[in-house]
């Protein structure tokens, strides 16, 4: 390895992680806690490789080097005058190439120890992609099922503060999983950064205790759970949320009373289910949801959509499902909440609780 690089085994060595890659890039994914500081912008990028195919990769260069010199000036003007001289970055590009090359060149004239990204990104990528094929294998996955309303992310939430291992891949899709699952006024992330952040949470996991999951589909929203995550879950043991149709619908009105805000956005949102329900069907919740009476809707939506879905999901995906351990939930309430996470756990306490 050559003196001032490092690979992708080492990022925790350093004292901040630089990406100087454009912001489009850097939108799309990036390194878990690195920030972007961009040597070209998404405009100077785009011009500087149209200039490269079209007239010369030279052209190119001496284009491309005075904006990559302005941008660096900036960056050391302010991010960099309060970093003391034992300060030690990490900075990549794609693919570990001239970007991060020209911006490692710089901080280390000043007289700081930077270090370049072996392979940028794309290695980074490359080590994202093999660890998620084979890491889930590994552990003790603990699924937790119910019917649409259990209240499974806010349980898999009280088991995280009582000390268990979740994976909330709901939180991590930015999306509850169901066709009204979309988060108000928040994005869902691209692909590549969604089964970045799966691989974060799963290299800080101890595979020697359980792992508690929610079951989901293969799809979250737009998102997909990778291939060897998905398996390893379904083929996991289960444990079942019984709870009442009441308790569920009490809590559903409570956890997702923001879809009463926005009646043309949950209009739209029902407007999917066109092709699975009647049309007169359809009319009648496009009318509660125009009269505000989520209470109807979702009472409607549970018997006639989401449970029968329930029942031909689980059966059908997770093989364990028929030999789920019960756990009984009439109190959604957040009290109620944490007493069935205390029970879960109260089912092998010593293997499910850190310390």
């Amino acid at each position: 390895m050559k003196k001032g690089s490092a690979t992708v085994a080492q990022l925790s060595e350093f004292d901040e992680i630089i990406d100087v890659r454009s912001p489009a890039e850097f939108a799309d994914d990036h390194i878990p806690g690195a920030v972007n500081m961009p040597v070209l912008d998404n405009e100077q990028r785009a011009r500087v490789g149209t200039i490269y195919k079209q007239i010369s990769p030279f052209e190119a260069r001496r284009i491309g080097g005075a904006l990559v010199a302005e941008n660096l000036a900036r960056h050391l003007h302010t991010h960099f005058q309060d970093k003391p001289k034992h300060w030690r970055p990490l900075v990549y590009c794609w693919r570990g190439g001239q970007r991060s090359g020209a911006f490692v060149t710089w901080l280390r004239m000043v007289g700081w120890d930077a270090c370049q990204l072996e392979g940028g990104y794309k290695n980074f990528r490359r080590l994202v992609i093999d660890e998620l094929d084979t890491r889930p294998a590994a552990f003790d996955f603990r699924i937790i099922c119910g019917p649409t309303g259990s209240a499974k992310t806010r349980i898999l939430e009280a088991l995280a503060a009582a000390g268990a291992q979740m994976l909330d891949l709901e939180g991590l899709a930015s999306h509850k999983g169901s066709v009204l699952g979309a988060l108000p006024g928040i994005a869902q992330p691209t692909q590549k950064h969604f089964e970045t952040a799966i691989h974060a949470a799963l290299s800080r996991f101890n595979p020697a205790r359980p792992v508690y999951v929610e079951a989901e589909s293969r799809k979250i929203g737009r998102v997909h759970v990778p291939t060897a995550l998905i398996e390893a879950m379904r083929a996991a043991p289960c444990i079942a949320i019984d709870t009442t149709r009441e308790a569920r619908i009490d809590f559903l009105l409570r956890d997702y009373a923001y879809l009463g805000d926005d009646v043309a956005d949950l209009q739209f949102k029902l407007g999917c289910l066109s092709r699975i329900v009647s049309k007169d069907t359809l009319e009648r919740w496009q009318g509660y949801a125009a009269a505000h009476d989520l209470p109807a809707l979702f009472t409607e939506l549970i018997d006639q959509h989401y449970d029968p879905l329930y029942k031909r999901s689980q059966n059908g995906n997770y093989l364990r499902f028929g030999d789920a351990l019960r756990i009984p939930a009439d109190d959604l309430s957040p009290a109620g909440i944490v007493a069935v996470a205390q029970a879960i756990l109260a089912t092998s306490p010593r293997a499910d609780v850190s310390g």
